[in-house]
């Protein structure tokens, strides 16, 4: 990439063609070819490096999630804990013990609303900062009735990540586990020795499709404030498609793997479920891993490995007209 930065004014298109730079058969260099009025062509221009992929961030363990208590607001009702911000994360919690329906609202300055159920039960949520920089807007509802609510509890806070990957390593309430969850254990065993990361996306991702199977008792049940426990879900051996996503960013994200829990619509329209991973050279990688209403899929996770990329299939995975992108967790 370069950046052209004008030296001298009042140019015109005019004389930047009459400038000669060099006659064939002759020594001349530009500054011998440039004379009187011509000087105002000039400009300079800077070499600037070019763009290369994010590595990963080195981590040692599974990074948790804390309420600090550095930069808080709050009242008598709800408070929200801003002190790690820009790790990529923010903390609520409602103050009364009651049955009632909470819910946390955030929105990033021109961005997509996400909505949260958290319990009111005194104890801190965490959620993610998805869209990364900015303004957001941090509100806490009380049900009053029906879907009727009221707000108890409202801020704007400024966001600026200190690494532009960590919303996507941190456990939150749709992909939640802790340093001693059988899931990470499970996931150090299947990551791979060698530091290969599509290796331990393959690894994770054919654990968990043939050890874990369709609960169609809970689909028909499940209400709209159910919540994975990825820890539940590898004990029963089962889940819903939304414990399938959890388990799956939850193992990758223990493994410093940088994982976007996404949903949204292909473009028939149609509800579709994917998750997008980071790989280090690469940048990242689109729908590596995707539900289509019926089943879990996993592309190759050779087709992008160094050396023996398929500009085909890259294009597709990073062509955003295949997939629209509603919510990132």
């Amino acid at each position: 990439m370069r950046i052209l930065k004008r030296v001298l004014a009042g140019v015109s298109a005019a004389a930047l063609l009459a400038v000669p730079l060099s006659a064939c058969g002759q020594n001349r260099t530009a500054e011998d070819s440039v004379t009187g009025d011509d000087l105002r062509a000039m400009i300079q221009i800077d070499e600037e490096d070019a763009p290369l992929a994010i590595a990963n961030p080195t981590l040692d363990g599974i990074l948790v999630p804390e309420a600090t208590g550095t930069v808080t607001y709050g009242n008598a009702y709800a408070v929200i804990d801003a002190s790690n911000t820009d790790q990529g994360y923010v903390m609520v919690k409602y103050l009364k013990n009651e049955a009632v329906r909470i819910k946390v609202q955030i929105t990033r300055s021109g961005g997509t609303t996400y909505t949260y159920n958290i319990a009111a039960d005194e104890n801190y949520d965490v959620f993610p900062l998805s869209d990364g920089d900015g303004t957001y807007q941090i509100n806490v509802f009380r049900n009053i009735s029906g879907t009727r609510y009221s707000q108890v509890l409202g801020q704007s806070i400024s966001v600026k990540l200190s690494n532009e990957l960590l919303p996507f390593l941190y456990p939150n309430q749709f992909a939640n586990f802790k340093e001693d969850s059988k899931a990470v254990q499970y996931a150090d065993q299947l990551a791979s020795k060698t530091g290969d990361e599509l290796e331990t996306v393959a690894n994770i991702y054919n654990y968990v499709v043939q050890n874990i199977s369709y609960d169609y008792d809970l689909a028909k049940n499940v209400e709209s404030t159910y919540l994975p426990v990825v820890d539940d879900v590898l004990a029963k051996g089962k889940g819903i498609c939304f414990d399938y996503a959890s388990l799956l960013t939850s193992m990758l994200r223990s493994q410093g793997i940088p994982t976007k829990l996404l949903v949204g619509y292909t473009s028939r329209g149609e509800y579709h479920a994917w998750i997008s991973v980071h790989v280090s050279e690469l940048g990242w990688i689109n729908n590596i891993i995707s539900f289509d209403g019926q089943q879990w899929k996993l592309m190759d996770p050779t087709f992008a490995s160094t050396g023996k990329s398929s500009k085909k299939i890259m294009d597709f995975i990073n062509n955003p007209q295949n997939y629209t992108e509603k919510y990132c967790y």
